[in-house]
């Protein structure tokens, strides 16, 4: 298992994905130095070798393997991999998009990063070309990405799509294309090996693979790490307790309830599915009941996305006629769609909520110069799935992280204690 070059892994980031591979790569980069010097430490103490004398080993080693004469960089000193593959994204003028891989891939375990929620204008055509694309966009380039790539000789290829296109057309209710299973097959019949996401809207897109993996992940951790920052979770001075905004959202919510060992309550929306929601202020919801209680407590609730913010912004507005001191949500994936985020800002101006928290899984520039809005970073988390699917290790405690929330609950008590 090398830890410094040469390394098979690499990663390809489509126009829409490279602010997130980015900040993914800069977290490989830490921890595979972190890991090679704690390597090359227990190793030279193991076999009584200096670590100076171990560290040009590896290096010979490693330049002994690669397939190029030998590897750039010092003998003596840690050689970080470089794991971004340089690549050309042609925009033409009739819409069409071209991909074009700048370095050899050949053999490579490869990671192909793309955001489908971007909307903020990217760079094309070498930065002669300035343009805001579409989700349909942004798959279409995942596409050509991912043919480029299989042609060039990868080995196995891996899609980073933290936001699945098409989640939520995933149950057919009557005549109408199960679009998430659709571009799943597409996905398989380009040979793609396996699909790392979040907090995916909906558990039955993972059965409509055949042999591709589909490794769902959660942002839980982080969002309840920003909450802790909050509120006190202790209930000391603030008495928390977890609402969930509708009955899809119950198993979401109950996860966090039982996490953070709060009670639970409901929204319960009736709602005329004969109209189709056009923006926040126009929602097929004609009304609206508590299952709880939320007077003079802080009311969390968490959702996987965000796309116009009609249903938060009633939950929310809810909540707080209902006496909640503080309406404080969670976004997984926060597309704030549309007019989303002027109608939020209105909102906030009124009282109606205290806080958002968000991923990073999204590029939204605008939201981080929100005071209301919280971005929680989980590109830390991903790296971490990547490093270990790469070495072939296991994953169970990033999958099902309620150990590590619940040493996080406990440390957070016994630090208010100490404190007290």
């Amino acid at each position: 298992m090398p830890y410094s070059e040469p390394t098979d892994l690499a990663v390809v980031a489509c126009p829409g994905g490279e602010a997130f591979a980015n900040e993914v790569i800069t977290h490989l980069r830490h921890m595979y130095k972190h890991r090679f010097t704690l390597k090359s430490d227990v190793i030279s103490k193991r076999y009584d070798i200096e670590k100076e004398a171990l560290v040009k080993q590896i290096n010979l080693d490693n330049d002994l393997h690669t397939s190029d004469l030998v590897v750039r960089g010092s003998t003596e000193k840690f050689r970080a991999p470089v794991f971004k593959v340089n690549t050309r994204f042609t925009y033409f003028a009739n819409g069409e998009f071209k991909a074009e891989l700048l370095d050899c891939i050949r053999g490579k375990d490869v990671y192909i990063f793309q955001d489908v929620e971007n909307h903020e204008e990217i760079s094309l055509n070498e930065g002669k070309n300035k343009l805001k694309l579409s989700v349909n966009d942004h798959v279409m380039t995942l596409l050509v990405t991912i043919d480029a790539v299989r042609q060039a000789g990868a080995k196995q290829i891996t899609l980073v799509v933290p936001s699945y296109p098409y989640a939520r057309q995933h149950k057919k209710k009557s005549r109408e294309g199960l679009t998430a299973a659709l571009l799943g097959h597409i996905y398989e019949n380009m040979e793609v090996k396996r699909i790392i996401t979040l907090d995916l809207h909906s558990r039955e897109i993972v059965n409509a693979f055949g042999h591709t993996h589909c490794e769902n992940l959660h942002a839980s951790y982080q969002i309840i790490r920003e909450l802790a920052k909050i509120v006190d979770l202790k209930n000391g001075t603030e008495d928390l307790v977890v609402v969930s905004p509708d009955t899809g959202a119950i198993d979401r919510n109950k996860f966090y309830a039982s996490g953070l060992n709060k009670p639970l309550a409901m929204i319960y929306k009736e709602r005329d599915y004969s109209i189709v929601t056009q923006d926040a202020n126009n929602t097929n919801i004609k009304s609206v009941k508590l299952l709880g209680d939320v007077k003079g407590k802080v009311a969390f609730l968490a959702d996987d996305m965000l796309g116009t913010g009609g249903t938060l912004l009633k939950a929310m507005s809810f909540l707080h006629d209902n006496g909640a001191t503080k309406v404080i949500a969670a976004i997984s994936l926060p597309f704030f769609t549309g007019n989303a985020i002027e109608l939020f800002d209105e909102a906030y101006k009124k009282g109606l909520f205290y806080r958002i928290i968000g991923t990073n899984a999204v590029y939204h520039e605008e939201l981080l110069n929100k005071e209301w809005y919280i971005s929680t970073n989980v590109s830390g988390l991903f790296a971490n799935v990547i490093t270990r699917l790469h070495h072939d290790q296991s994953l169970s405690d990033l999958l099902d992280n309620r150990n590590i929330i619940d040493k996080m609950i406990k440390s957070v008590s016994q630090s208010e204690t100490k404190s007290e």
